[in-house]
């Protein structure tokens, strides 16, 4: 097999995980049926595979560094599909959540394994391509992942969608062992090492954006399948073919993100993006009434939330470039912490208030992350030129 073919086996393994984080937000609705719990309980099940994404993946990979990269990779692998099986297998509300915390910490540090072993594998001068690929398999989960398995839930049973998951799962440990090398682990980056670049006011204004940018969007994913259900009265046909336009929308937002980065700048890019974000999430609740107008809504809210990913990536390694890893390694955990905390606000904001108000707290959010970026982010131009005054002085 082709190290081409190779770095699609390890898209594919990025679309399995990145399809049993997200279906849960398009079969919310469906969970909290079949298993008498309320949407705000089936909600915090997004907010604990994020929680234990967020903090066990930087611990387990700096603890298993030194570890042969492929065999890190069907260790945790396994371990993912066996979460996968016992969601399928296992009933009830606190099974369920055990499977998912063993789905969490298998599929952290399969990503981030798949990620290494792409670059390692990758043609001389294609490593960026290659990483590019796999990041593209988790993206292919919002477009393929999310509406398949609201599809698979209506015609059969929820459940069915992790028994897939783990079958495909074992199919690539299969391809895995017999075509992917092995290869040396790396020395480990002490965590002080990476905490340090939290010092730097810069940074950590950067990774709040992240922080209220995604978390405001997370308030509003969450709950979406129940909002378009029963706020916005969307049929079963309809949801299903929304939620593949919703995700098409969010890989051309990511494309149109980078594009705008390179030709408007960072700061320009994310502001434009996340004016549209905030706007969009108003529209919601005013288009709710309406099948056409509301799906258009979708489309630009997917659109502008995701082109704000690859602009925030982007901008976080140029601040630190001899630290490249380390900061998408932060900014992973911040978005995940993000996404836990989106679950956990938007379950209170539809106890408290309404399942319609998701909309307008998560703009909330966003309003954030732009407030931020216009008083902290300043061009590069502008800081080397400070800096430069500042060794003169």
């Amino acid at each position: 097999m082709s190290n081409t073919w190779k770095i699609y086996v390890l898209a594919l393994v990025s679309f399995l995980v990145g399809t049993s984080e997200y279906v849960i937000a398009g079969i919310l609705d469906r969970i909290s049926d079949t298993m008498n719990i309320s949407l705000i309980a089936a909600g915090q099940l997004i907010t604990i595979f994020s929680l234990v994404y967020a903090l066990g993946t930087p611990i387990i990979i700096a603890l298993t560094s030194r570890m042969d990269r492929r065999k890190l990779l069907l260790y945790f692998l396994g371990l993912f599909v066996i979460g996968n099986v016992l969601a399928y297998l296992l009933p009830g509300y606190g099974l369920f959540i055990a499977a998912r915390v063993l789905m969490a910490l298998g599929a952290g540090v399969v990503v981030v394994t798949s990620l290494t072993v792409a670059a390692k594998i990758a043609a001389v001068g294609k490593q960026a391509s290659s990483i590019a690929t796999v990041i593209t398999g988790f993206t292919a989960s919002l477009i393929v992942g999310v509406p398949l398995g609201r599809m698979v839930a209506a015609a059969w049973d929820w459940k069915l969608i992790f028994a897939g998951i783990a079958i495909l799962g074992v199919m690539a440990m299969m391809v895995i062992s017999i075509t992917i090398p092995p290869s040396e682990g790396e020395a480990p980056v002490p965590l002080k090492k990476q905490l340090a670049l939290l010092k730097q006011p810069r940074i950590g204004f950067a990774l709040l954006v992240s922080f209220f940018w995604l978390g405001g969007y997370s308030i509003a994913y969450t709950y979406i399948s129940p909002y378009l259900v029963s706020v916005a009265g969307m049929s079963e046909t309809l949801l299903s073919s929304a939620l593949l336009a919703f995700g098409i929308a969010s890989l051309i937002g990511s494309k149109s993100g980078g594009y705008g980065a390179d030709r408007m700048g960072v700061k320009r890019t994310l502001i434009l993006g996340m004016a549209l974000h905030v706007v969009s999430l108003l529209m919601l609740n005013v288009t709710a009434h309406s099948g056409v107008a509301i799906f258009i809504v979708l489309i630009l809210w997917s659109f502008s939330a995701w082109s704000s990913g690859p602009t925030q990536q982007y901008n976080l390694v140029t601040m630190a470039p001899e630290s490249s890893g380390i900061m998408l390694s932060l900014n992973s955990s911040v978005m995940q912490l993000a996404m836990a905390a989106g679950a956990g606000i938007g379950g209170i904001a539809v106890s408290a208030v309404s399942l319609s108000s998701i909309t307008w707290i998560g703009a909330v959010g966003v309003v954030i992350a732009m407030i931020i970026i216009i008083l902290a982010y300043r061009p590069a131009s502008v800081r080397a030129a400070q800096t430069d005054s500042s060794n003169v002085a």
